[in-house]
């Protein structure tokens, strides 16, 4: 079936078990508004990036705010590598760039659901444009319900089939829920800095082109994080992201 070949296509890939669709359910898009997501992408080695930490673990304590934070890779050649670093993260916020209409990237970014960005640390800007998400009207902000389980050690995914203007992916990140880290060198030299919600896996579990399905994602060092992971339906090549949900492990 049509459904089936779209989650398992790249669940045989990843050594992830599939099942097919569900029944038609297109009218549940824009039901149910997803919680909004927000994306800091950070280093401990930037100077202004503390403030915007902290204010991420406000937002992650919201029922209706999905907070991650990347910690990317390009200040550590200052003098303090960040430990929660991957070239991964820095690859997803400049395939962001262009996206977003920016000449370059920069922290503390903060992008909220894939199509708007602000300094991380301008709290009161960020803050107008997460309520302007959760105001939208169906119209204005697409929204697909995702569901999310975690059993056994397992993640369990279910999405309903819906009719959306493009192809996605199903994004898996797996986040640890705090970290405190007392820096020795570089900007933040002689700082103990507190991280929230730091991104250490970032995985595609499955395609998606408006067909729904289910996906298992078998337990691994993800699931061993202590925190949580957050479900994301993304459209391809880093576009909108149309729903979200999230987790807690352990």
């Amino acid at each position: 079936m049509k459904t089936r070949r779209s989650f398992a296509s790249l669940a045989a890939l990843a050594g992830l078990s599939a099942a097919g669709g569900l029944p038609r359910a297109g009218h549940a898009v824009g039901l149910k508004t997803h919680p909004v997501v927000a994306e800091l992408f950070t280093s401990q080695g930037c100077s202004s990036c503390p403030p915007a930490d902290a204010y991420l673990g406000t937002l992650a304590a919201r029922d209706d705010v999905i907070a991650l934070a990347y910690h990317i890779d390009y200040w550590d050649y200052i003098g303090w590598p960040d430990p929660f670093a991957d070239a991964a993260y820095t690859a997803r916020q400049r395939a962001y760039r262009p996206r977003l209409g920016n000449r370059t990237i920069y922290t503390p970014q903060i992008v909220i659901d894939g199509e708007e960005d602000a300094v991380g640390s301008r709290t009161w800007q960020v803050d107008r444009l997460i309520g302007a998400r959760l105001d939208a009207s169906p119209a204005d902000r697409l929204s697909v319900p995702v569901h999310a389980t975690f059993s056994a050690g397992a993640l369990e995914i279910e999405i309903p089939d819906a009719a959306v203007p493009g192809l996605g992916e199903v994004l898996m990140v797996a986040y640890d829920a705090r970290h405190v880290t007392e820096v020795r060198r570089g900007e933040n030299h002689g700082r103990t800095l507190i991280d929230h919600n730091v991104v250490r896996e970032l995985r595609t579990v499955a395609r998606y082109n408006g067909a729904g399905g289910k996906a298992r994602v078998e337990p691994g060092s993800w699931s061993e994080r202590e925190g949580g992971v957050a479900v994301l339906l993304q459209a391809r090549d880093h576009g909108p992201i149309w729903g979200a949900a999230e987790v807690a492990l352990g």
